[in-house]
């Protein structure tokens, strides 16, 4: 991008001016001999236009809008409307839950995230045994469609877009969904909105498993097949690196992990006899917004980039929705601390910054508190505070890319793609992302960087105010929301009204109906849904696709 003579000059120009630097070092020494990002990206003292002299702008940054959409994915991005400020929200019953989404969307809020609770992510109902103590307790308890249309109640399903953070048992919270809006006289096709549907990072990162790979994969894929014709705003997936970043990897291996089980479900979908450019502009994904402010904002630029490449060159997509990453981001949950948590406010609104400032489609802001507690009413309303003031204060939505040019944040860019693909190519070697899953490559690699990075923090070589530096004695914390614990004894009590009183025959059908299909290779959408419409519970549908899938055993390392 630059004139080769006039680098020459600048190359000759900057050794001099680092022999300079160096010989000054012994009176003015700087903080530390290596200056790294958390992926161990080393950071020069000063960049330059020989650090973006390799790149060519149309071919590696582009207009925002334009292949390969390093500079985002829509021509005037904020300028048109702002990111979705959704808020990861649920706890309690439906009824507690639904109170905060309208307090939530009163307060200014544009998209609905529903946190479920442990049983409910792990396709259990809150009678079962393995619920105790759990049900609840980091997010809502969903037994039934009968719970879903109290935690909807007097929420306009058309007009609200709604993310469930939902996973194995992703197709029958999305069943549920579809059978409320009918309810609401809604058809399928006026819905918005993500499940996140992605069980190649719990195997990794999360455990929130049920079945094994491989039929995981069928109901994924069917989920795709069944959007396609019937839901066809639905993101049927959101490929989720947030959970594998808060389980300790980098923020490289956040990109190329992510990226490669992208990777696995496209191949899959493919083998399944779907289109890719039916079923890949509906793919989405997660990241996450955490601590080194500039590699964070090169991270989702640079896998924008990648993306992009990898559909057009790899899987041949034509459509150029295919080969965009739209992504919802999330604030650092595990950047969080209990000592001193008004700190986490500006951890919270640089992390959010950041996601901005690199591109993001929606965005969650972490509550102060979450270190200590389920968020309260008003440190909720802070977050969202938060997201408001960098959207309407701040200027920075006001042009597309407002950091790119940066030398510092180009050359970043460029080395987060570069070592992202060096992971590709080794997953690809191994056998992709599920081979690597199996063999416990990924999850290994994960633990060697969580370890390492909480070494740094126990050594002070990494410094974490409040916490390993700036300490100070603090009274115990005082507001936080506690879990009502009858929540379970509630939910035991309508389960059992609901086996009483729905059509017993009707669910018996509907239950064999669904094992009938799970032990062919039918679509099994549309038996999940009629269950759903006939008041089986979560469990019982569950219950039978186990006894025909098995249950996932983690591989074990010794």
């Amino acid at each position: 991008m630059f004139d080769r003579k006039k680098l020459e000059d600048i190359q000759n120009q900057s050794k001099k001016w680092n022999e300079r630097v160096e010989k000054s070092l012994d009176k003015n020494p700087e903080r530390k001999k290596d200056f790294l990002t958390t992926s161990g990206i080393p950071v020069q003292r000063v960049f330059s236009p020989e650090d973006a002299a390799e790149l060519d702008y149309q071919r590696d940054l582009n207009l925002p809008g334009e292949f390969p959409y390093t500079r985002g994915v829509q021509p005037t991005m904020y300028r048109g409307r702002f990111w979705t400020m959704r808020q990861y929200a649920g706890f309690g019953t439906a009824e507690d839950t639904n109170k905060r989404y309208r307090y939530l969307l009163d307060q200014g809020q544009t998209g609905l995230s529903v946190a479920f609770d442990l049983p409910t992510q792990i396709g259990y109902d809150s009678d079962h045994p393995l619920a105790q103590g759990e049900v609840g307790k980091v997010g809502v308890a969903i037994d039934s469609v009968k719970d879903m249309e109290v935690l909807f109640d007097r929420i306009p399903l058309e007009r609200v877009s709604t993310s469930m953070t939902i996973n194995s048992p992703a197709s029958i919270l999305l069943a549920m969904y579809i059978a409320v809006a009918e309810k609401q006289g809604i058809t399928p096709d006026k819905l918005n909105g993500t499940i996140q549907n992605d069980i190649l990072k719990e195997y990794s990162s999360r455990g929130t498993y049920i079945f094994p790979p491989k039929p995981s994969m069928r109901i994924i894929t069917n989920t795709f097949e069944y959007c396609a014709k019937e839901v066809p705003n639905w993101n049927t997936i959101s490929i989720s690196g947030y959970h594998m970043r808060e389980a300790g990897c980098t923020a490289v291996q956040e990109v190329a992990f992510t990226l490669a089980n992208g990777i696995a479900y496209v191949e899959a979908a493919i083998r399944a006899g779907l289109d890719v450019d039916v079923f890949g502009p509906r793919i989405s994904f997660f990241f996450n917004a955490h601590l080194d402010f500039m590699e964070e904002v090169a991270k989702y630029r640079a896998a924008r980039r990648l993306w992009a490449r990898i559909m057009k060159d790899r899987f041949q997509a034509k459509n150029p929705r295919s080969w965009m990453l739209r992504f919802h981001t999330q604030t650092a949950g595990c950047t969080l601390t209990a000592q001193q948590p008004h700190n986490n406010i500006i951890r919270v609104a640089w992390q959010a910054l950041a996601a901005v400032l690199g591109g993001t489609q929606s965005l969650h802001t972490n509550s102060m508190d979450e270190a200590l507690a389920l968020p309260s009413e008003q440190s909720v309303q802070i977050a969202l505070r938060t997201q408001q003031l960098i959207a309407y204060e701040s200027g920075v939505a006001d042009t597309a890319d407002p950091l790119g040019g940066s030398f510092y944040l180009e050359k970043m860019t460029d080395e987060i793609e570069k070592r992202a693909s060096e992971y590709l190519a080794k997953i690809d070697q191994i056998g992709g992302s599920v081979a690597a899953v199996e063999k416990g490559y990924i999850q290994q690699e994960i633990q060697e960087s969580a370890y390492q990075y909480q070494k740094e923090i126990e050594t002070g070589d990494r410094v974490i105010v409040g916490v390993n530096k700036f300490q100070v004695k603090e009274p115990p914390p005082r507001g936080l929301l506690k879990v009502d614990p009858e929540v379970r004894e509630v939910q035991m009590r309508r389960l059992a009204d609901l086996r009483a009183s729905r059509e017993q025959d009707q669910g018996k059908t509907s239950l064999e109906e669904l094992k009938k299909v799970a032990q062919g290779d039918g679509n099994l959408m549309l038996p999940i849904l009629n269950c759903v419409r006939a008041y089986c519970t979560l469990g019982e549908i569950c219950d039978v696709l186990r006894g025909v899938f098995g249950e996932y055993e983690p591989v074990v390392k010794v």
